[in-house]
């Protein structure tokens, strides 16, 4: 059984992603106990002394403690940010072997603890570790979810809701497939408001679809560019993660893109990658099988078939 007496989250590394979740998760409150595990332990003590100060400004009563992986036993939620971060000129995919062997550890350490709650990884290439947590978890498929294309459909929305000027929380749309180079935009099921948008650009001539393609470019390479820039992405992910989180702990029912084992789901079988999917305190309740076109569904199948190839040496 879940425990659901008292919402502990394991959050397991502590760097720039995992910082970000946890400054996140206080501002919000979502859970009563934060648990925070690094290899540097240092480093996660400091973490949890330094966002402990924050509590007299905020409404949380978050309690924060650096810990091992013994206090993932009552955790309701493992998240897992730890692993060998892409560098300017990787790919998400380059990181498979060395995360995979990371992984293998820290799940081993956090199943012999006694965990029996919901997984959610954000460690790239993150399909293929999601997959790899629950092989190596033995949990229900449901209970192992991966922060698959979340990031990338929030970033569509954001740069489609500037482009047409109008609230990103009022555009409709996702993408899905691999979070990398072979993701997909759901063109023909992306509306704003409730208009479809590829009317929208029809009656309006100021709108291109040329400037569509160029938008989601832009939504696919923006970890290339923030990365350039900066080093490393964090605050997406890291509220991405927080969003997540709610609607497993608040039983929320919410519809977000994550990666989901497919098991007949858009004609594939056994593997994860990012599609629409109800989250809910029981993890994934069901997936959402959107109505693709010949050309998304072509796309689809190309992405699929880039995580299997990718997978192979690990399998």
């Amino acid at each position: 059984m879940l425990r659901k007496e008292i919402n502990r989250v394991a959050l397991i590394g502590t760097g720039a992603v995992g910082a970000s979740y946890a400054f996140g998760m206080l501002n919000k409150g979502l859970a009563e106990e934060l648990v925070m595990i690094d290899l540097n332990k240092e480093k996660a003590e400091g973490d949890a002394m330094d966002l402990s100060h924050c509590l007299p400004f905020v409404s949380s009563r978050t309690r924060i403690w650096a810990g091992d992986y013994s206090d993932c036993k009552d955790a309701a939620l493992v998240v897992i940010t730890a692993g060998a971060a892409q560098k300017p000129g990787e790919t998400r995919l380059d990181l498979v072997a060395k995360n995979t062997a990371i992984f293998k550890g820290i799940i081993s350490e956090i199943m012999s603890a006694g965990f029996n709650g919901i997984f959610l990884i954000a460690t790239n290439p993150v399909d293929i570790l999601t997959y790899v947590t629950w092989k190596f978890s033995g949990l229900p498929k449901e209970r192992v979810i991966g922060s698959g294309t979340s990031l990338d459909t929030a970033r569509f929305r954001y740069l489609l809701g500037d482009y047409f000027n109008v609230d990103s929380r009022n555009i409709h749309g996702y993408i899905i497939g691999e979070h990398g180079d072979s993701e997909l935009p759901v063109w023909s099921q992306t509306t704003v408001g409730t208009q479809p948008i590829l009317q929208v650009i029809k009656k309006n001539p100021q709108f291109k679809q040329s400037e569509l393609d160029e938008i989601f470019f832009n939504t696919r390479d923006a970890a290339y560019h923030i990365i350039k820039r900066k080093g490393a992405t964090y605050y997406g992910i890291g509220m991405g993660l927080v969003r997540l989180t709610k609607a497993i702990l608040k039983n929320e029912n919410s519809i977000i893109t994550v990666s989901a084992y497919l098991d007949g789901q858009y004609g594939e079988n056994d593997l994860y990658i990012g599609v629409p999917a109800v989250i809910n305190r029981g993890g994934i309740r069901e997936i959402v099988e959107l109505d693709l076109n010949e050309l998304e569904t072509k796309q689809f199948k190309a992405s699929v078939n880039t995580l299997r190839k990718t997978m192979e040496p690990i399998l």
